[in-house]
């Protein structure tokens, strides 16, 4: 049986995690949940999953779940998540957190060694790709995307890693304002962007999916995965969300993953890697489908990818890993902003090309150069909306 933690188990993610491992019992078992502030979902996680061990933001909550529960290992704020990832005892880490905080104990887990990334938090490779893969390869430790595109290549390429990639092409659906020109999006509001078409997710990964920067993300985290150039990168707007995405192969070879827009199916693939386990899918019906559509992004939906492209050419050209932290870094800022009423939906894509053109790239040495950065871009996003 595997033994799986699940960082942000309260969460979207996380909660379709906890789906795949009901309807596996005898395969899974839930070892570690961590939450940020939904301690009343985390109790009944405990009382459903008994996990061994648990993390949570507050070290009050830590010591009321500790007086709850004499038998659980009850951990606290980020050295927690920290330390759980690098004591407990699992096989798998799903690392379903939200932003820059699922970097350090992604790379905890992989110290420790032993262990199958299921990584979630896209997060964790645009800010530290270099050192994450880097860490990763000397460790022996595999990284299982869990996002739909990146589980898509992963599984294009399964029998097929000897074989040099030609192109990578991720889909997009597009979001809630796919076609919009400027002055439409300069209307909407935030229920609107918090409608997705095709998937449901957390709040902060839906505005990312409205202004298209999450594919940008994708880009970036895509070049580190599968250790390709970004001339080798494409992204089509694929509406219908079946194609999840495609590789193409030198003989020009085109293999696709399709599928429902069901998040259950790459969790599973991740926790079952490399055998597949049964879950209660919905199966794609291809006939009343009768044809698959793609599109170019154009427009105001070019802006997130030409700022990730360019991101990408920086790490290439001089090793400038600091522009995708500053990227990540203020839009996490700005998406915090918009939620928050306090700026318009606009100003995330205009505030964000306003750093990003300020900063200096150089190459990051350590954890500490990523986390110094993350500050700057974050400062400098709140100095423009003070």
């Amino acid at each position: 049986m595997k033994k799986v933690a699940i960082l942000g188990s309260t969460g979207s993610i996380g909660l379709q995690a906890l789906s795949v491992i009901s309807s596996n019992p005898r395969r899974v078992k839930a070892a570690v949940l961590t939450c940020k502030s939904r301690v009343d979902v985390l109790r009944s996680q405990i009382k459903r999953f008994r996990p061994e061990a648990v993390v949570v933001e507050r070290r009050q909550d830590a010591l009321e779940l500790r007086r709850e529960y004499r038998d659980l290992k009850v951990y606290y704020g980020p050295e927690g998540l920290e330390e759980a990832a690098g004591a407990v005892d699992y096989d798998v880490l799903l690392n379903a957190l939200v932003g820059i905080a699922g970097l350090r104990p992604t790379l905890a887990a992989i110290k420790r060694g032993g262990v199958t990334i299921a990584l979630a938090n896209k997060e964790t490779l645009v800010t530290g790709g270099r050192i994450v893969m880097g860490a990763a390869s000397e460790a022996d430790v595999p990284i299982v995307p869990v996002d739909s595109e990146h589980s898509a290549i992963f599984q294009c390429l399964v029998g097929n890693l000897d074989n040099p990639i030609r192109r990578i092409l991720l889909t997009a659906s597009g979001g809630p304002f796919r076609g919009y020109d400027r002055a439409r999006l300069e209307a909407v509001t935030l229920s609107d962007a918090l409608i997705h078409p095709v998937w449901r997710m957390g709040r902060k990964i839906t505005i990312d999916s409205a202004t298209l920067i999450n594919k940008g993300f994708e880009v970036i985290e895509a070049k580190w995965l599968f250790d390709v150039d970004a001339s080798s990168i494409e992204v089509a707007i694929h509406p219908q969300g079946i194609v999840h995405s495609l590789v193409e192969f030198e003989d020009g070879a085109l293999l696709a993953q399709l599928g429902d827009s069901d998040m259950r199916v790459p969790i599973s693939y991740a926790f079952s890697w490399p055998d597949r386990w049964a879950i209660d899918s919905r199966s794609v019906d291809i006939i009343a489908m009768r044809s698959l559509y793609f599109e170019e992004p154009v427009g105001e939906a070019r802006r997130s990818l030409d700022m990730a492209y360019r991101v990408v050419r920086e790490i290439e050209e001089s090793e400038g890993d600091s522009s995708a932290v500053v990227l990540n870094s203020a839009d996490e800022e700005l998406v915090e902003l918009f939620l928050a009423g306090k700026i318009p939906f606009v100003a995330i894509l205009d505030t964000m090309s306003e750093v990003l053109d300020k900063h200096i790239p150089r190459k990051i040495e350590s954890i500490e150069d990523i986390m110094d950065i993350d500050l700057e871009a974050r400062a400098a996003v709140r100095e423009r909306w003070r």
